[in-house]
């Protein structure tokens, strides 16, 4: 199996992880007489995934670089707070009204903005005042949890702005079938390109590549992988009275046995693999990609090279704070309101995520495709617990032993690999 696997160059680790979580996946449907695996239980769960995986990612730069954020959950709900506030009091009397079509960009470049510097704001402390990371964002964790309530005295903020609302999923925020079609053309286009460039690359350095039997079966894979996420989220339809109102404002009459009309892909959804894609390059192919995880393997050979280490850091957290900005949007625009409960406990998903993802809490090494399928392995548990009723308290205690369990199997491979 280990030659097999060197012979098509797959990570045993991600192999391991998608192992897992066909086995939730089986296992929860199975109990749940068929209900999990569902198009519908399968689109909401996409919706549920996209703010943990998309802080995920910044949490894999920044246990790479041998710190931790306990802050990610707070700063989203003071930011998500924020963007509440200024879309019912502060925007409609700049704009001269509510449901103005600059508010929701405004509103989403004013939480960005608000994250970038919070996180900003910390990754100082920790960089040139010489503050533990775990203590800055612990204290963060508290003090933004404060503010976040500090900000309304606690009151709910709703309703945000309809296009806005669309950043978080629901009905609207969709893109239908024929545009779900289209972005899964061109995914598998992409992803087969890439994969003809990377093995013409190996080919002219000279670097030895796996078979092109092999080559093809994993680009079949691959493909196949995108066309059925396409054909399972065109498989949820909208609902009949909601779908009667499309085809009424369409000017169409309604079919006297009614007609399907698609969820598609989630905007979320799209959120979440646009930004897996932007930080994967910028890990990978960026100076900064690389000052990062020189600086997670070997810091003070790092600074001794002439890497400004400190400027790194405050970038890492500023980019960590940036990201739960988006998924802050994500957040509130999902639940159309502005809570003071909004993101607690999040910090806990997102680092467990970015564990079982194959992050090392030893820093150097991680990977961004493997915490966001972490991100779906805890979403998952948690989907899956919900559809059986299990109570909040032994929620958490299955989220606390997933995350121990990962740890010491990370521990134990390592060591296995050394």
């Amino acid at each position: 199996m280990g030659s097999m696997l060197a012979k098509l160059e797959l990570d045993a680790r991600l192999l391991g992880m998608l192992g897992v979580l066909a086995l939730i996946w089986i296992g929860f449907d199975i109990v749940s007489d068929g209900i999990f695996l569902t198009p519908r239980n399968l689109w909401n769960l996409s919706v549920q995934t996209a703010s943990v995986a998309t802080m995920s990612t910044g949490m894999v730069l920044v246990i790479v670089t041998r710190n931790i954020d306990l802050s990610v959950g707070s700063i989203l709900g003071v930011v998500g707070m924020i963007t509440g506030i200024a879309q019912t009091h502060f925007l409609p009397e700049l704009l001269g009204g509510f449901e103005h079509p600059a508010t929701w960009v405004i509103a989403v470049l004013l939480a960005l903005l608000t994250g970038a510097l919070i996180g900003a704001l910390q990754g100082y402390v920790i960089a040139y005042l010489g503050v533990w990371s775990f203590i800055v964002t612990l204290g963060g964790l508290l003090i933004w949890r404060g503010a976040a309530w500090w900000v309304t005295q606690g009151q709910t903020i709703a309703p945000m702005d309809t296009r806005f609302q669309m950043i978080g999923g629901g009905i609207e925020g969709s893109i239908g079938a024929s545009a779900s079609w289209v972005v899964g053309i061109v995914a598998v286009v992409a992803a087969l390109g890439l994969q003809a460039i990377t093995r013409r690359k190996k080919v002219s350095y000279g670097f030895a590549v796996r078979p092109l039997t092999a080559e093809l079966a994993v680009g079949a894979v691959i493909a196949a992988a995108i066309i059925g996420c396409v054909l399972v989220v065109n498989a949820y339809p909208l609902p009949v009275g909601v779908a009667r109102q499309v085809m009424e404002a369409k000017g169409l009459p309604w079919p006297e046995g009614g007609v399907l009309i698609a969820h598609g892909f989630a905007i979320p959804l799209l959120i979440a693999i646009g930004v897996g894609i932007v930080i994967t390059f910028i890990s990978g192919r960026t100076r900064f990609g690389r000052y990062v995880f020189a600086i997670g393997g070997n810091p003070e050979a790092a600074e001794l090279s002439g890497i400004n280490t400190r400027r790194v850091l405050v970038m890492v957290f500023a980019l960590m704070g940036l990201l739960t900005g988006v998924a802050a949007c994500i957040a509130t625009a999902r639940l159309n309101a502005a809570t003071n409960s909004t993101g607690t406990t999040d910090e806990l998903y997102v680092i467990a995520a970015t564990v079982i993802g194959g992050t090392s809490l030893s820093g150097g090494a991680g990977t961004i495709y493997g915490a966001m399928l972490g991100a779906v392995v805890m979403a998952s548990l948690q989907s899956g617990m919900v559809l059986l009723g299990v109570d909040a308290p032994l929620q958490s205690i299955v989220v606390g032993l997933v995350l121990v369990i990962a740890v010491g199997i990370d521990n134990a491979y390592r060591r296995h690999v050394r």
